[in-house]
């Protein structure tokens, strides 16, 4: 899926279509999508992105390849983006794969995006986690965002992991995964972006890119995330809110005497659920995890008696 420096024509018949199916999804405006019409159909304006995977189980990235119901992650990725290395979706692999990200980060130098997915080790090193070799020595996912993170005009961090450290930073933490903004503290151009979530859902990192390329730097609070899509606590939203206490799980009624956590997580689940906007962790019948938080994973997950 991975186009390198090519660049896909498309008829202003197909964007135009693509743009209107897709607004109520990404949530712009008939001006928003006038301006996004403009800036991708403009000559060599496609956004180059760089995609790198740390310690994490690809969740998120599955997540955005999972089909959207207005429109597909290809025409996204073919004809929104210039995606230049994704560990997943580049044909290329090995030095080859390697050397596109170098030759992307020279000619887009304080230019690019740079999206973070997965936790970053630091102890030892950053040993425990290797993305390839340079000159016979490894080069870790440490050295990856150290190196990028000053060159891009945007950092991303796609995922509860890469934002807080998440499920591999949990106690006893033996590879020393920190938070990636405590890492790139002071080294970034603009202020790091957190679109927390086990996974994030695919229309949060979509609209949070297009927002970028049509306005800069988004409103981002105390933890660095977008107002969009966590300016809200879940409970607030839940449809289960006004039905009374649920005695078990699966009963209808507020999950909260049974562990729920949608009273301290702020994500946009109860709006734009989830799998095309089916369904959602509490109507499923599950209790709120809150995977979009800092102290995410907390233990238990369950509460009963």
């Amino acid at each position: 899926m991975c186009q390198g420096g090519k660049r896909m024509k498309i008829s202003r018949r197909r964007f135009l279509q693509w743009t209107a199916a897709s607004a109520a999804a990404l949530g712009l405006s008939k001006f928003d999508l006038e301006r996004l019409d403009n800036v991708v159909l403009a000559a060599g304006t496609k956004a180059p992105v760089i995609w790198l995977q740390g310690a994490a189980c690809s969740g998120c990235s599955i997540s955005l390849l999972n089909s959207i119901k207005e429109t597909t992650i290809d025409d996204f990725l073919l004809n929104k983006v210039d995606m230049k290395y994704h560990h997943n979706l580049m044909t290329a692999a090995g030095d080859l794969a390697i050397s596109t990200l170098d030759q992307a980060a020279i000619d887009h130098n304080g230019d690019f995006i740079l999206i973070i997915e997965g936790g970053v080790p630091t102890a030892d090193n950053g040993v425990y986690c290797v993305l390839t070799e340079r000159d016979g020595q490894p080069w870790t996912m440490l050295d990856a965002v150290n190196e990028l993170g000053s060159k891009a005009k945007y950092v991303i961090n796609v995922g509860t992991c890469a934002a807080f450290g998440g499920v591999p930073a949990a106690d006893p933490n033996p590879t020393g995964i920190q938070r990636t903004d405590n890492i790139l503290s002071n080294k970034t151009i603009n202020p790091i972006i957190n679109l927390p979530g086990c996974p994030t859902h695919p229309y949060t990192i979509m609209k949070t890119i297009i927002d970028l390329l049509l306005n800069g730097m988004p409103n981002l609070d105390s933890e660095g995330r977008p107002a969009f899509a966590y300016g809200e606590k879940i409970h607030s939203n839940c449809p289960r809110r006004s039905i009374g206490k649920a005695s078990q799980l699966g009963e209808l009624g507020c999950y909260n005497g049974l562990g729920c956590k949608g009273q301290s997580s702020q994500y946009n689940c109860p709006n734009i659920r989830w799998n095309n906007q089916v369904n959602w962790c509490i109507e499923a019948g599950h209790t709120c995890i809150a995977c979009s938080i800092p102290s995410f994973p907390e233990s238990p997950f369950y509460k009963f008696g």
